[in-house]
């Protein structure tokens, strides 16, 4: 038998909703039928994998490789695919790190061959929870998008603001994973052509609008808990606003710009 998530209401009200009820609902999903059997035979079939070329040939391991990055749309990209794994994560010319979208980074570093770590079961156990959490989130999804984006910053935020890394490249990073740069494109009440603009103004424009909104533009106190819940409301909220507001998104992109170079917010 299998699983259907619920959920009443959208917005605020459902969030609110999920977070009452998401790990009594996660826990079930887990339990279901065809997740339960996707994840069993996953960890089956992965035990005699040699080579990236023998992932991507087993089309069912495949869906669930993809699906705990978030990238199960490219089932049917084999090829695709194939050359992000072969090429991997290390070298600078490599496919992945050639890509904007960091997902594709993330994938091949973690099915790297090469590595004895791909074969332990923490390896497993990290690929099947992540495809689980995934699953239950496109399922979310399927009811209410704006929740599932929300759902996918409260799990994968945190960590990435925990990296030891610069705080430019954790914003980099934001700015190339689909799901978290509309969750804050839009709690920051950015246009949909904002993302024409020159990289580094980007980078700019979204530590200021953060800082603005938040109180800091540092994403390691943005990944704190408390942080995250007031990121998700903000979204959640501009969501609904932007459904009843129209603009000129060239005009917009080009006031941002401006007030960016002014170091005015408006």
């Amino acid at each position: 038998m299998n699983f259907s998530p619920v959920v009443p209401f959208g917005g605020y009200t459902g969030w609110v909703f999920l977070n009452r009820t998401g790990e009594a609902q996660r826990d079930a999903f887990a339990a279901s039928g065809q997740v339960a059997r996707e994840v069993a035979q996953f960890r089956a079939d992965f035990a005699s994998f040699e080579t990236p070329e023998a992932l991507v040939n087993n089309r069912a391991a495949l869906s669930v490789a993809l699906g705990a990055f978030g990238l199960q749309d490219d089932l049917d990209n084999r090829f695709f695919i194939q050359r992000i794994l072969d090429d991997g994560a290390t070298a600078p010319d490599a496919l992945s790190n050639l890509l904007s979208d960091t997902r594709y980074r993330e994938l091949a570093a973690a099915f790297d061959f090469t590595s004895p770590a791909i074969r332990t079961e923490a390896f497993m156990d990290r690929v099947t929870s992540a495809y689980i959490e995934q699953s239950f989130e496109v399922s979310i999804g399927a009811q209410s998008e704006e929740l599932r984006l929300a759902l996918n910053l409260q799990r994968s935020f945190g960590e990435l603001a925990e990296r030891p890394v610069s705080d430019d490249t954790k914003w980099f990073t934001i700015m190339g994973n689909p799901p978290l740069r509309k969750v804050f494109e839009t709690a920051l009440g950015l246009p949909s052509s904002f993302g024409t603009l020159p990289i580094d103004d980007q980078l700019n424009i979204l530590k200021e609008r953060a800082a603005f909104a938040f109180g800091t533009d540092a994403v390691s106190e943005l990944g704190t808990p408390e942080m995250q819940e007031e990121i998700v409301q903000r979204f959640l909220l501009q969501t609904q606003v932007a459904q009843g507001v129209t603009a000129t998104s060239g005009s917009v992109a080009l006031q941002l710009l401006q007030a960016s170079n002014t170091g005015r917010l408006f």
